[in-house]
């Protein structure tokens, strides 16, 4: 039985890699679902596939990150994991959409949760913004602030796996991208350019461009509607399945869930440290050491 797969907006799910691939269940805002539904409807899902994970990016309002813990609370469950990403709006779709894909291999619901926190590191999200005046999700220096001003001026973002910020100008180097093969996906919002398709890909060697619609938050994370937002990603459930099964396995201490990496997908419980091996003290020998050395 697969691992269901949840998000917290319907512009997060993308379309399937290939026909194996499922959908993800969409939990709606607590502004638009009574408390009693959403209770209902996640016990919907936890009869039909034992364990649910709910990406849930780190930009969440409070009132729908409160909604997810309550819901959780009052089914009184250990089989929901609410998994917290980092990524940019786009970089978390295509996150949620490698669950997908691992969700139906043979991996367990502690791994598939697990695994959310290795494969971020291997999706390289980013933007392309007319401004960077009001982004605070990427460190951005006084001079940018102030070149951000300036009309036409563009920016190439990147915000993980680490965080770049170059000014786009004839010449000028594109950020640092990844040294495997991926496939770009783009979300276009108001900004007018051809830099992703045209600059980027060819430096990245990404192997196809794809394009999505792009997520309703993506504005407020980025700080502006002027954009063009764009992921780097690992497409093939090959690699992915590779990626995931070559690192070791762990039981969780706490709610005995497995997991990889070293922290529990389900109860966010962290792998104990290592004890250190004590060392035994030296034994006395049974018999005195000679003082000199023996006569030949």
């Amino acid at each position: 039985m697969p691992t269901a797969i949840a998000v917290t907006s319907a512009d997060l799910v993308l379309p399937p890699t290939d026909q194996q691939t499922p959908t993800a269940a969409v939990l709606p805002a607590p502004g638009t679902q009574p408390l009693a539904s959403a209770v209902a409807d996640l016990q919907l899902l936890l009869d039909r596939y034992g364990h649910v994970v709910v990406v849930c990016p780190s930009s969440l309002p409070t009132a729908t990150e409160q909604r997810l813990h309550a819901v959780r609370a009052l089914l009184e469950s250990d089989r929901i994991a609410l998994v917290k990403t980092d990524l940019p709006p786009l970089g978390t779709a295509v996150l949620a959409r490698q669950l997908r894909q691992l969700s139906v291999c043979d991996f367990s619901p502690g791994v598939v949760a697990s695994a959310a926190r290795l494969l971020a590191h291997y999706i390289y999200a980013g933007a392309v913004l007319g401004s960077v005046a009001k982004l605070d999700r990427v460190p951005v220096s006084l001079k940018s602030h102030l070149k951000g001003w300036m009309p036409g001026a563009q920016f190439a973002v990147l915000a993980g796996p680490v965080p770049q910020l170059v000014r786009i100008a004839p010449g000028a180097e594109p950020p640092a991208g990844p040294e495997f093969a991926t496939q770009l996906l783009l979300a276009r919002g108001q900004l007018q350019t051809d830099w992703p398709t045209g600059t980027l890909a060819p430096r990245w060697q990404v192997q196809g461009v794809q394009e999505a619609p792009l997520p309703a938050e993506s504005p407020r994370w980025w700080g502006t509607g002027r954009l063009v937002e764009f992921a780097a990603h690992l497409p093939d459930i090959a690699v992915l399945h590779h990626l995931v099964s070559s690192v070791r396995r762990e039981t969780c201490h706490w709610c005995r869930m497995e997991l990889i990496g070293d922290r529990c997908g389900f109860c966010s419980a962290p792998l104990p440290a290592p004890v250190p091996p004590t060392t035994a003290p030296p034994t006395a020998s049974a018999e005195p050491r000679a003082l000199t050395s023996p006569v030949r």
